[in-house]
């Protein structure tokens, strides 16, 4: 008797399992949850860096304020002075703006930079991103150089 049913080779497999399009998935998952991880931290460099450019723009419009006027902007003066004419400025000639702003810009969250001054030198700083004062994370300029994060 002859076997009626012949035997074909097997064929090859064909598409992934459902294992194989998980496991994929789980890789592609965890690749873009380290690329987030990745780009929040680079923003976060580029903010302070921000900051940091924008408080030494205030430090030179600083300098140039006290060698017009003498002195630096006191506390209750803030750094205002620096998008107005001075108010002294029939005296010492000066009619420009040490800022070239209609307003004073924010700190890349959104906060006012904080003013310290006195006729003999000022600090000026950012509360940076936890956006509390007095913090590690402040970034602060002195009329003697960078101090903080």
């Amino acid at each position: 008797m002859r076997n009626t049913t012949t035997r074909r080779p097997r064929q090859s497999r064909r598409g992934f399992t459902l294992i194989e399009v998980l496991l994929v998935l789980v890789i592609l998952v965890i690749l873009g949850g380290m690329a987030g991880v990745f780009v929040r931290g680079a923003q976060k460099r580029a903010f302070v860096n921000a900051a940091r450019s924008q408080l030494n723009g205030f430090e030179t419009a600083l300098e140039m304020y006290a060698l017009d006027m003498n002195s630096y902007p006191t506390t209750s003066e803030g750094l205002i002075v620096l998008i107005s004419p001075p108010q002294g400025a029939n005296n010492t000639g000066v009619t420009e703006k040490y800022l070239k702003a209609n307003e004073l810009p924010t700190d890349p969250w959104k906060n006012q930079y904080q003013y310290e001054g006195s006729t003999d030198g000022y600090k000026i700083w950012s509360m940076g991103p936890d956006k509390t004062n007095g913090t590690d994370d402040d970034i602060i300029v002195t009329s003697s150089g960078i101090a903080g994060s």
